[in-house]
């Protein structure tokens, strides 16, 4: 976006000032309006969805600045701006910044300012503009950034992501530890309208009781014996970003009312302070527990997890992800070896099979872990079924377990006969056939003797 190709409104109960603005900002404007109240202001907003506002903070009538940037921030969160006022106060300041205004300018006004402001929020709507755009690519090719894999589970999940992405929903992520909870959390933040917003991530379950809602809400100096200085919270300092709860079940039950009366009324005070202040971040929490379990058991409140659960997705194990385990190993040896300075390795085909046939119960983390192990424990170039650790290896399986491996492979080998035989050979046709893609399947011809 290029400085006159932005739509300006302003908003001022002084003739003059709108017009003095007018006059000296109408050079550097596609298109411009003004209003001299807030509810004039606001229905000209949504007319024309205008790219900047420039408002006072005092107004006539019901409405002031605060109310001009709640509706914008609801209606185009974007939109950049600039409150001014006469009457300015360090409470007023924080309020106004913490709604999302890109500046806070003093009255008597200085034209120059002004203009140098505009630039800025011009310069800061250009980049925000340019990551919208990439966003948009990565969604049209169906990818998350550091999410990897191109299986059926992943490609469900990028799908589910990419839709919350764009709406306000309050997400719930449940899954097994492991399986990437945060970096989902993380990868709905980046392709958001919040983006540029902080994303704050809290562990619920390492934070003593004791804390938790001075942590969560922050407090003020004396609020308790240790109090010795103000404190923001977690839920403060998240301003118009994503806040992510993790280990959402670990929450004891009088946090669990807090949360739920935040979540409801959107504002919540610091501890030892009676100022209500607004609450504008989305919400996202995790669990690795089964949460309806536990309502129906009592352990969590059933109005805080229907509060939460609005829109539920469900993070697939690395089991039900097996053709992700060669580009998820490849990823975590490149990055690992460039980490840890050594030279690049590569995996003997017997290893990657072994790899790919582990049930991982630690999930993604257990993996990565574990090639991290690799990479600093091998010294060869070329790993080798030999070299990997005895609790990873077939070898250590007892015999109840081969036996029922020898059934699952039996199984899955005639599967893979038939589909080849009815797909006249063709990989490709017989990777659609069972569901999996073509590199996975290599692999397994290669380990039954297929070729």
């Amino acid at each position: 976006m290029q400085t006159h190709e932005f739509k300006l409104l302003i908003i001022d109960d002084e003739p003059n000032i709108r017009s003095g603005l007018l006059k000296g900002l109408q050079p550097l404007c596609l298109q411009t309006h003004s209003a001299g109240n807030a509810e004039e202001g606001i229905n000209l907003f949504r007319a024309h969805r205008h790219d900047m506002v420039i408002t006072d903070m005092r107004l006539p009538g019901t409405l002031d600045g605060l109310d001009i940037l709640r509706a914008i921030r609801e209606e185009k969160p974007e939109t950049q701006v600039i409150v001014i006022t006469a009457y300015a106060t360090i409470e007023t300041a924080v309020d106004a910044m913490r709604l999302g205004a890109f500046d806070f300018i003093t009255k008597p006004l200085d034209l120059g300012m002004i203009r140098h402001q505009v630039n800025k929020a011009v310069e800061h709507l250009r980049l925000v503009n340019e990551n919208r755009q990439l966003r948009d690519e990565l969604t049209s090719l169906g990818k998350v950034p550091d999410l990897i894999g191109n299986g059926a589970a992943t490609r469900d999940l990028v799908r589910q992501i990419v839709q919350v992405a764009h709406s306000d929903a309050t997400v719930l992520l449940l899954g097994e530890s492991g399986t990437g909870k945060e970096l989902t959390a993380r990868a709905i933040h980046h392709l958001s309208d919040r983006q540029a917003s902080p994303f704050v991530g809290v562990n619920l379950g390492a934070l003593p009781e004791s804390l938790l809602e001075s942590e969560l809400f922050g407090h003020e100096k004396g609020a308790f014996t240790d109090a010795h200085r103000q404190k923001v919270g977690h839920f403060e300092a998240a301003g118009a970003g994503t806040l992510f709860l993790d280990e959402i079940t670990e929450t004891p039950a009088k946090t669990q009312i807090s949360l739920l009366r935040v979540l409801e009324e959107r504002e919540f005070r610091r501890v030892g302070s009676e100022t209500i202040r607004p609450f504008h971040a989305r919400v996202v929490s995790a669990s690795n527990q089964d949460m309806e379990r536990l309502v129906e058991d009592g352990g969590f409140r059933e109005d805080l997890y229907y509060r939460l659960n609005v829109v539920p997705i469900h993070l697939p194990p690395l089991r039900e992800r097996r053709d992700d385990i060669p580009l998820l190993v490849n990823h975590f040896m490149e990055s690992f070896s460039r980490r840890h300075r050594q030279e690049p390795k590569q995996l003997a085909p017997q290893v990657m099979l072994n790899l790919i046939d582990r049930p991982w119960p630690g999930n993604i983390r257990q993996l990565k872990n574990y090639v991290e192990r690799l990479v600093v424990t091998i010294d060869r170039p070329l790993v080798r079924l030999e070299d990997l650790p005895k609790e990873v290896n077939h070898s250590r399986a007892t015999g109840a377990v081969r036996r029922l491996n020898e059934a699952v492979e039996e199984a899955e080998r005639q599967a893979l006969g038939q589909a080849l035989i009815h797909a006249g050979y063709h990989r490709e046709r017989a990777a659609d056939l069972l569901g999996i893609s073509v590199r996975s399947l290599h692999y397994k011809m290669s380990r039954y003797g297929l070729h």
